[in-house]
Formats: C-alpha cells, structure tokens, sequence
C-alpha cells in the first residue's frame, strides 16, 4: 500500500490559506451629523440622577417590584432572548463552514448462492467488510466564509441590543402603568371626599327646604351637585380599575394578590430627582439599545456585500477519503477549482441586491437615530413645561380652596346663596384635579425622557447586563 505524501499536502495547504483575502467594503461606523447641543432646556445637574439607578431614584420599591414580575413574565423578552439563541446558533453554523468536514462510513455485507441443478444443493456465501473515511475542505480565497462569520456576529450583537430594548421598553411600560394607577387614586381620593361633602350638603339643604328656611329650588341645585359628583366618582374609580387590569396582564399575577401589594404604598406619587442627561446628542448613540441594533445591522448588510463579491470569484476546496475491505486498500487526494462561468447573471443581481440592503439598513438607521433625537428633545420639552405648569398650578389650587373656604363662611352667615357657594366649590374642586393630573403627567414624562435618553444601558456595558440573572440566555 502506498503511503498518503502528508508532506506534499502541508505546504499546499498553507500556500492556500496565506492567499486567502477579504473582499468587500471595510466597514466603518457611519457618521451622524448631529447638533453639538440639545435645543430643548435641559435639567440642571446640580442634583442630577445617574441613568444607571433611574429606576431606584424613584424610592418605589412596588415599582421595581412589578418590573421584575413583568420581566419575568414577558412574551417579548421570551421572543428576544430566543432570537439572540437563534443568532448564536447561527454564528456557530458559519464558523464551523471555514473548518474542514470529516465523515465516515463502516458496511458489512454477506452473500451467498446455490448452484441450480445440483444435485446436493451446493451454496457458496462470501461475506466482506468496509471502511471509508472522506475528508473536505474548502479554503476561504476571498473571504466569503470570513463575511459570514462577521455578518452573524453582528448579527447576534443586534440580537443583544434588541434584549435590552425589549427590557427597557417593558420597564417603562409598567412605570408609566403604575404612575397612572397611582394618580388614578389620588383623584379618586378628591372625588371621594368632595362626593362625600355634597352628599351632606344636600342632606342638609333638603331638611332645610323642608323646614321652609331654604327655597327648594336650591335644595335641587343640592341634589343635582350630588348626583354628578358620584357619576364623576364612579367614572373615576372604572378608570382606576381599568388601569389595574393593565398591571395584572403585563405582570402575569393574579389580581387579588396585586391589589394587596399596591395597598402598600397608596396614593402616593415618586417625585424622581433631575437626570443626568448627555451632554451632547451625539453621546445618544451609545446609549440607546434601538440605535445600537440598527448599526449592528448595518455592519451585518456591510458584511453581506463581501459575500456576494466573494461569490463571485473561483472556490478552492480540498478533498480526500481512505477506504480499506478484506481484500484492498485505497487513497485519493486532490484539490479542485470551482469556476463560475454561467450562471445567466445571478452572482451579479446578488451583489446588486446586497448593495441595496445596506442602502436600505442605512437609511433605517439614519432614520432610528433621528427619531431618538426627536423623542429626547419632545420628552425635554414635555417635562419642563408640566414642571412650570405644576407650580401654577399648585398656587391656583391653593387660591380656589381659600375663596371655596370663604364662600362657606359667606354662605353660613346669609351673605351670599347656594349657587355662589357651589361655583366655589366646582372651582377649586377643578384646580385640585388640575393640580393632581399635571403631577401625574410630570412623573410620567420624566419616565418617557428617561426612556428616551437609553434607560441607563450602554454599549460598553452589554446590552444583557440590565437583565435579571433568570432571563439571560444562556451561552
């Protein structure tokens, strides 16, 4: 048997591999022209709360709470994390395409005969064994297996990014639910007591008329006073179970038990601290987990393109196999070149069509970052105004309750009637709402600002990182 010339291989392979280059664009971070500052105020930083432990400053351990229930819980995380899987096992596909390919086979077989017409039915049998073992290899020329393999780790890094930006946005979700719930009780807390005070009052007015010291007509302003405070009460308190129902489902936990957990801490909003924005609209790209996705997308279509160039060129691939049975032993060794002479124009339409997509990526991703921006300078706007709103408002609150107190006295002592009375009551009932919901909505704009400005994830940091150990997939 003649030995396999192992010595000639080596350099022929190595010969092969040291020629190997990469075709295709080099892929460079594409540049954003951006303004060098926000053109929204931006809170002072005197006081300002890092990013990182937004969800903290709140001091609302209920909040952090439901988050994590709904982290836990989520059909979106399950959907990313899954995802991210798929794209790992899709990198570990691509990367085992640039090693070589091992196989092997093992057969037996046994046959016999028996000779016709023979008289003492002779047989003969024979019987063999075989073995084989076929070896490939396709050497990466130009770098098509090399693209792949970059293309799917980019790809797998977006996976990542999409994680964290399925976290944040369920986070957010279920802070912008569980401040609503909260402001939902705060007004029926106003609703309750002013339904409680017109009730009285028109008890009181009704035995009034009824004495003959007060004219029945206002005792039916009383009683009609009374009857749109408790429709106002009930719309309220349909509003606050509707916005229960939302934390239940977003949550996955049974209701009973979450009204118990949210008589906690009832009927307080947080009041969070200012936050430490980025300095520049340019830092945002770091820190929104969207943004980083759709670059990762970009350098995956980049890489894309060095694939169709690579198709486009010869493929070089070694093979051999060894094989024994009972009776021979057999080798064969040899490289061979694959052309692409004919293929009516579909490596070309190929390349067209890869070029395309990274156009197509690129234009989204210009588009993403723009609306980041967007959504950082709207929240920026939002915020400041319901904050300057909020201290009118809590001065117009205070007002109306001093002239509604006045307008008892006034009406107490005979100076003034039913009407006047109930105008100054509507009044200052209308500011304490104002008042109310505008607190609300600051507490709820902060948490779409915060959202905005990336939740307090970064690239350097990993995109898993903000994740709960249990939700992380694992590698």
């Amino acid at each position: 048997m003649q030995k396999v010339p192992v010595r000639r291989l080596i350099p022929l392979s190595l010969i092969a591999a040291s020629a190997a280059c990469t075709l295709g664009p080099q892929y460079q971070h594409p540049t954003d022209r951006l303004e060098n500052r926000w053109i929204a105020q931006v809170p002072g930083q005197a006081v300002a709360v890092g990013l990182k432990v937004g969800w903290e400053s709140l001091h609302d351990p209920i909040l952090l709470e439901l988050q994590s229930r709904a982290a836990r819980n989520s059909p979106s995380v399950d959907q990313a994390v899954a995802r991210i899987l798929q794209a790992r096992a899709t990198l570990s596909s691509d990367r085992s395409s640039m090693a070589p390919a091992l196989n092997g086979a093992i057969a037996y077989s046994q046959a016999g005969q028996t000779v016709a017409g023979s008289v003492f039915g002779a047989q003969t049998a024979t019987g063999g064994k075989q073995g084989s073992l076929d070896a490939s290899w396709e050497v990466d020329l130009f770098g098509k297996y090399r693209r792949t393999v970059q293309g799917a780790k980019a790809k797998v890094e977006a996976r990542a990014a999409d994680l964290a930006d399925a976290h944040l946005s369920l986070t957010a979700e279920v802070a912008d639910l569980y401040i609503q719930y909260r402001g939902c009780e705060i007004l029926e807390e106003i609703y309750v007591g002013q339904a409680r005070s017109q009730q009285d009052t028109a008890r009181f007015t009704r035995a009034s008329a009824s004495a003959g010291f007060t004219a029945p007509a206002e005792a039916d302003l009383a009683d009609a006073a009374a009857a749109s405070m408790r429709s106002s009460l009930l719309d309220q308190q349909g509003q606050c179970d509707v916005l229960l129902k939302s934390l239940v489902s977003l949550t996955a936990s049974g209701e009973p038990e979450l009204r118990r957990l949210l008589r906690g801490r009832t009927r307080q909003l947080p009041r969070p601290g200012l936050m430490d924005l980025a300095k520049v609209p340019a830092d945002l790209l770091r820190r929104r987990p969207d943004i980083v996705s759709q670059e990762r997308e970009l350098a995956a279509a980049s890489a894309g393109i060095g694939v169709a160039v690579a198709d486009l060129y010869p493929s070089l691939s070694l093979s051999g196999s060894v094989s024994a049975s009972d009776a021979i032993r057999q080798w064969s060794f040899g490289p061979s070149l694959s052309l692409p002479l004919f293929d009516a124009g579909r490596r070309r339409a190929n390349l067209r069509s890869a070029h395309a997509a990274f156009d197509l990526q690129l234009a989204t991703y210009r588009q993403t970052v723009r609306e980041a921006v967007l959504d950082v300078e709207q929240a920026l706007v939002r915020l400041a105004v319901a904050r300057d709103r909020e201290q009118d408002a809590a001065r117009a609150a205070a007002g109306y309750a001093a002239n509604f107190q006045a307008a008892i006295r006034q009406f107490e002592a005979g100076s003034t009637n039913m009407l006047d009375r109930e105008t100054a009551r509507r009044n200052a009932l209308d500011a304490q709402i104002s008042l109310a919901s505008l607190r609300t909505m600051s507490v709820r704009y902060w948490i779409a600002l915060y959202k905005a400005a990336g939740g307090g994830w970064s690239e350097n940091a990993g995109p898993e990182s903000s994740l709960p150990a249990s939700r992380s997939p694992a590698p």
